[in-house]
């Protein structure tokens, strides 16, 4: 009974692992008034460390980035995107970024590991994987980044945005016919 109880709990965590990245509406696109709040976010917005990532300890500084959001206009689905966020510690100690972490498997950040010294640039890329993200008419889709650094707050949100279309050139897929 104790492994079933398991097993179910296992089950049942994979399912929302594996339905944080689907391609619903409500969970990628929201509403109109949600996308235009996430661009309105101001450029210092953050909130306390998500469970797991702990704040970093220490002195703190500050970073200004040159954008927080960016719109990657449309793309075929199964296409790359990347994009670098430029950023610059404004403050007087070095910048120590702990953790970068997309908000689902098909957003991938690469962040400097070394400490960026005060007034010096640097820059965090990110690649959104288009595959299974597309519909005919297009589909929305925003994917956050959640950078937790030695600032305060300790977290600020990176944001990628754009519609994914499905290859018109693709071959028609029918799940209800019958295979030959």
């Amino acid at each position: 009974m104790k492994n079933l109880n398991l097993l179910s709990f296992l089950l049942f965590i994979a399912f929302l692992g594996f339905n944080a990245c689907k391609n619903d509406k409500a969970g990628s696109e929201s509403t109109p008034a949600a996308a235009d709040a996430n661009a309105a976010t101001p450029p210092a917005a953050a909130t306390t460390p998500a469970e797991g990532t702990p704040a970093p300890t220490g002195p703190t500084t500050s970073v200004e980035y040159t954008e927080m959001v960016y719109d990657f206009g449309e793309v075929i689905e199964g296409e790359h995107v990347k994009y670098a966020f430029k950023f610059k510690n404004t403050g007087s100690e070095p910048l120590i970024i702990s953790d970068a972490k997309g908000s689902c498997g098909c957003t991938v950040p690469d962040w400097p590991r070394e400490p960026v010294a005060p007034g010096a640039t640097s820059e965090i890329k990110v690649e959104f994987d288009s595959k299974g993200k597309g519909s005919d008419d297009g589909q929305k889709q925003t994917k956050k980044v959640t950078v937790t650094a030695n600032t305060n707050p300790p977290q600020t949100y990176l944001t990628i945005t754009g519609v994914v279309k499905k290859d018109p050139k693709a071959p028609k897929t029918n799940p209800g016919a019958p295979t030959h």
